[in-house]
């Protein structure tokens, strides 16, 4: 309801995005409700979903990854992160090379892929490094593996990170390294967030103290700064992060003890490569992709357990905008055997995913939030 204070009006990540690719095939999720939500082609409502489905409405100000994921697990930001769609201040970038020892390019907001192709060569030549930012609150560096290693680009944006405080506390430092040759630079998968450390009303530690085990797959970890999280495994795609997810399930299972967990997963790709590139192809692909692995991962999932997946923001990559978008998200909840699912309607605020997680392991509920577990 609040598109249009985001210039977001018109935005539908699946519906937009199936329509303009004349349907998805997608039977799993079908099944499981995600048809029942709006109208995306391909996939039409039915009568008895298996899972349990239903819309979340972002209250936090702003549409970016960290904001989104602090939600999720409990966190209003009332107010939004600072971003700057004409570059940052010349104090602030006066500062950034007397404390790094680097001067920069760049310094706008822009694609990620465009400012490599724009700057790489003068990059090359001068070894100043690439600054840009974007719609969303990032201070982005770029750098080719020839000019700065991983670890040395990782070293100046811990830097900058330190730099960067209030007024100027944007959501994320992001180290981009990229390789290749002139007119053929590609971004590496090493890339690396360095977020604000989250508020103390976060749930994920309250599961901590409760004995609950927590792991991340992806970029979580960065998102979270850690906190709350006992176990970091890196994902630099979508194939990756699945077969993360199935190898550290089937090893609790083959433990079989009496710890409760909690693994979070980030799948990038619909991020990184298709919505921010506006590929609805590969969005469509890679939803069917996913599809097909979900069909078999939740055959294998037992009475106790519980699945939900949902998003920290919409992606609409049919529109000319190649940022976030402010939207209402899914939410897919399924337990092990399921056979019937409810209709959790539009729910006031992502904040009610950790206050699930909070109702379901048995940890002091939340200040925010409201389960919706039985």
């Amino acid at each position: 309801p609040d598109a249009d204070k985001y210039v977001d009006v018109g935005s539908d990540t699946l519906g937009n995005m199936s329509r303009l690719m004349g349907g998805i095939n997608v039977p799993n999720l079908q099944q499981l409700g995600l048809g029942n939500l709006s109208e995306i082609k391909g996939v039409p409502a039915i009568e008895f979903p298996i899972g349990d489905y239903g819309r979340l409405e972002e209250i936090s100000e702003g549409k970016d990854s960290t904001t989104g994921h602090w939600e999720l697990m409990g966190v209003h930001t009332k107010v939004a992160f600072p971003t700057y769609p004409n570059g940052f201040p010349s104090e602030v970038m006066q500062q950034f090379t007397e404390m790094t020892g680097y001067e920069i390019l760049g310094n706008k907001a822009s694609s990620g892929t465009t400012i490599i192709e724009e700057l790489g060569d003068e990059h090359l030549a001068t070894r100043k490094l690439i600054v840009y930012t974007s719609a969303d609150s990032v201070f982005q560096i770029a750098a080719h593996d020839s000019v700065c290693d991983k670890e040395e680009l990782y070293r100046v944006c811990e830097i900058a990170r330190e730099l960067l405080a209030p007024p100027h506390n944007v959501s994320r430092v992001i180290a981009r390294p990229f390789s290749g040759e002139s007119g053929n630079f590609s971004r590496t998968p090493y890339r690396h967030d360095y977020s604000l450390n989250p508020p103390e009303s976060m749930v994920l530690p309250r599961l901590q103290q409760q004995g609950v085990k927590v792991q991340s797959i992806g970029k979580i970890y960065d998102l979270y700064c850690g906190f709350g999280i006992e176990k970091s495994h890196t994902s630099l795609n979508n194939r990756q992060g699945m077969e993360n997810l199935e190898r550290i399930y089937s090893q609790l299972l083959e433990e079989n003890s009496e710890n409760k967990n909690l693994v979070l997963l980030n799948l990038v790709d619909f991020d990184m490569l298709w919505g921010h590139r506006n590929d609805p192809k590969g969005m469509k692909e890679g939803l069917e992709v996913f599809d097909v692995w979900l069909g078999t991962f939740i055959k294998s999932l037992r009475s106790d357990d519980l699945l939900l997946m949902t998003a920290d923001h919409g992606n609409d990559p049919t529109t000319p905008t190649t940022d976030h978008s402010r939207e209402h998200v899914p939410i897919i909840g399924y337990r092990g055997g399921q056979l019937q699912g409810r209709d959790l309607g539009v729910r006031d605020g992502f904040m009610d995913v950790g206050a699930t997680f909070a109702d379901f392991f048995g940890a002091e509920k939340p200040e925010l939030g409201k389960s919706f577990l039985n």
